[in-house]
């Protein structure tokens, strides 16, 4: 996956944090994509969604996007999901793609 490519899957999705995720992208920001491991949608939901209720009964405010990521997941179900990140200035982001790399499933 090439910079274009990730730049054309994340213009695909409407949240919020992937348009700043985007934006961070075309500034230039470094990116990988962890292409030898993919996981299934609802493993991630589950891990997510657990962190997400412990932040919120701890009082931890969670990241941007992690409550849109988490119902996305959830809607993803079962689909295999590729991580790739983006390290900012400011804020590294985590987004999940789909299998044929052409769609951002979440991100936060």
């Amino acid at each position: 996956m090439n910079r274009d490519d990730l730049e054309s899957a994340l213009d695909r999705d409407d949240s919020t944090s992937a348009r700043a995720a985007l934006a961070e992208l075309q500034a230039g920001s470094g990116f990988e994509l962890f292409q030898s491991q993919t996981a299934s949608a609802r493993q991630l939901w589950d891990i997510w969604s657990h962190r997400h209720q412990v932040m919120l009964d701890t009082g931890v405010t969670p990241r941007p996007g992690l409550a849109e990521a988490v119902d996305r997941l959830h809607a993803a179900g079962t689909a295999r999901v590729y991580l790739a990140t983006i390290t900012g200035s400011q804020r590294r982001f985590a987004i999940f793609l789909t299998e044929d790399l052409t769609r951002s499933i979440a991100c936060m």
